[in-house]
């Protein structure tokens, strides 16, 4: 887990079936089912045995959720809460950068904010506005070429050919 990550994991409850009650250092309580994670990496599976998976407790300096020999990394389980609960992860974020190829200075111009918003938005230290991913989403699908904004969206077929 990156230092800069903000939300600190200040609580975890096993809840059934493979579900966690998560509370992090904002005073924001979310859950997760992990289950999907569990199941799709073999290492994991294990902690699908429900004598297993509510031995669940946080790991030492609350950087992650631990079971005897299993770890999960705070920052993971955060982005997956959101995502669950409908939200935009710092992940999905990050992503949009790199699949883009931006640098913080690039997604600042390319979205009209602030380099430090960014970095915020990147490290979970402010959640992401869900009209800062649409301009994400976008950016994304006009790619403009330089400062000047696009006129049009592209239609769903030249977007298709686009992302082919």
């Amino acid at each position: 887990m990156s230092e800069f990550f903000f939300p600190k994991l200040k609580s975890v409850k096993a809840l059934t079936p493979f579900r966690l009650q998560t509370t992090w250092s904002p005073r924001e309580t979310l859950e997760v089912d992990l289950a999907p994670v569990l199941r799709r990496i073999p290492a994991l599976r294990h902690l699908l045995d429900p004598k297993v998976f509510p031995k669940a407790h946080l790991t030492e300096g609350g950087h992650g959720i631990e079971w005897f020999d299993a770890e999960l990394g705070a920052d993971n389980v955060y982005a997956w809460a959101k995502e669950q609960a409908g939200e935009v992860s710092h992940q999905m974020f990050d992503g949009w950068i790199h699949r883009n190829d931006l640098s913080l200075t690039t997604a600042a111009n390319a979205l009209g904010i602030s380099r430090r918003m960014v970095s915020y938005y990147r490290t979970a230290q402010k959640p992401i506005p869900r009209a800062i991913w649409l301009a994400c989403l976008g950016w994304e699908a006009t790619k403009p070429e330089d400062q000047e904004l696009p006129k049009a969206l592209p239609t769903a077929k030249q977007y298709a050919l686009a992302h082919a």
